[in-house]
């Protein structure tokens, strides 16, 4: 059974038609996932599921072991990751409750860890195309299906956080093209593309930062207003879009590691070794 995982808010929790659900604690060379993830079954799919932020919303965008979370998705099986997120809008025609698919990103972080190799490894893999083609088509496809009004593509700048944006950064991001802003989908980008995992993000846009005098500057009771109503439209999209996920991969990103990894095997330690192996067998 194929199994896809979603990380997002556990706003996610309790989702409607997952069955045989179990909590799985996967430990991972670099230290604990967010949360244990929550395992079911839709149809003929296998969900993991894991709260980004932990239970109770009690982790920074900054303290978020990113590795051990896509670590753990790959360690339970999960060939694709859908991610879920709260984004403001950089441009006026994205309003708040509309659904962005985006299909580039700019990594505007600050000392988060974005690789698994590194310690006696290297690995440069291509980050020209950071979201799978298929499955970010998919879910343009299944959240227009269910309702959404989706733009399909488009730039999300990842900041820091976990404060928002000066005026002068908002208007920056602008320039730069941005269409959305988060603080959460890098590194998750760049170590799924890593572990060979088809990765998507489903950005639910929540407020229009503080770029746009015409509204007020964002604040978290807006956000939190918006992205309660926007967990309901999410959760319909997610209990649609992961059956539909297809089995068989028609995608290049599986073999991303393939002539990305610069260290022979034999030139690494037994520690990089056993750290890897995970990603070095399924090569």
């Amino acid at each position: 059974m194929k199994t896809v995982g979603v990380i997002g808010g556990s706003g996610l929790y309790g989702m409607e038609g997952l069955s045989g659900v179990e909590r799985v604690r996967v430990g991972t060379p670099w230290g604990d996932p967010s949360s244990e993830l929550v395992v079911g079954t839709f149809a003929d799919a296998r969900m993991a599921f894991l709260p980004r932020h932990g239970e109770g919303h009690r982790i920074s965008p900054s303290e978020i072991n990113f590795r051990a979370n896509m670590y753990a998705m790959k360690a339970v099986g999960a060939e694709s990751v859908v991610s879920v997120s709260a984004v403001g809008s950089m441009k006026e025609e994205i309003e708040p409750g509309h659904v962005v698919i985006p299909d580039q990103f700019i990594d505007n972080t600050r000392g988060r860890a974005s690789s698994f190799f590194e310690g006696g490894a290297v690995a440069h893999v291509s980050m020209a195309d950071p979201v799978c083609p298929v499955l970010s088509t998919l879910a343009s496809r299944t959240a227009r299906g269910c309702g959404a009004t989706v733009h399909e593509g488009g730039t999300y700048v990842c900041i820091e956080g976990p404060q928002f944006s000066t005026r002068a950064e908002s208007g920056l991001y602008r320039r730069w093209g941005a269409d959305v802003i988060g603080m959460t989908a890098m590194p998750e980008a760049k170590l799924a593309r890593e572990a060979g995992i088809c990765y998507c993000t489903i950005a639910l846009c929540t407020d229009y930062d503080c770029w746009n005098e015409a509204h007020d500057d964002v604040t978290v009771a807006d956000v939190m207003e918006t992205m309660n109503r926007n967990v309901a439209a999410a959760k319909r999209i997610l209990a649609a879009l992961v059956p539909a996920v297809s089995e068989k991969r028609e995608c290049g990103c599986p073999e991303a590691l393939a002539g990305s990894l610069i260290t022979p095997e034999e030139h690494m330690g037994e520690d990089a070794k056993d750290r890897l192996s995970l990603f070095l067998k399924s090569r």
